[in-house]
């Protein structure tokens, strides 16, 4: 029983809360830009994106690893996680997708580039965490116990 209220306490458990939260502001920004404001597609995702990404550095700086880290030596570090994270993730599962597609000849192209964008989905949530949690927000010298 400990282990699941230490687990469902943890930073990660926060930090899953947290995406979940940021992907429906972002989502929702990203639906009104288009379909309210009538901003074509390119303006309307990357904006959206961008009020998710905000909304992401905040809560997870606050709330997922209560960093103390000033926002002037933490917003770059997010950024180049989320970057790296996205070109490392989705590239590697792309490239999963093409080998796949190989070997399996008779699989469909869509089905194996729709299991590319899970795989790299499920790569670039666990690679945000720990970037975030032992670069972005990490208090060099001394562990914070509040963020465990």
């Amino acid at each position: 029983m400990n282990r699941i209220k230490a687990l469902l306490t943890s930073s990660f458990a926060r930090f899953l809360l947290v995406g979940l939260f940021n992907t429906l502001v972002g989502l929702s920004a990203s639906f009104a830009f288009f379909n309210l404001l009538h901003l074509n597609y390119w303006i309307s995702t990357f904006a959206g994106n961008t009020l998710g990404a905000i909304v992401s550095y905040t809560l997870n700086r606050t709330f997922t690893f209560r960093s103390n880290v000033s926002v002037g030596s933490s917003w770059w570090k997010f950024a180049v996680v989320i970057l790296s994270c996205y070109g490392v993730s989705y590239g590697l599962s792309w490239l999963l997708a093409e080998a796949a597609s190989s070997v399996m000849p008779s699989v469909r192209t869509d089905w194996l580039h729709n299991a590319a964008i899970l795989i790299g989905n499920g790569l670039y949530t666990i690679g945000n965490y720990l970037g975030h949690k032992y670069f972005t927000f990490r208090t060099h010298g001394m562990d914070n116990p509040r963020a465990s």
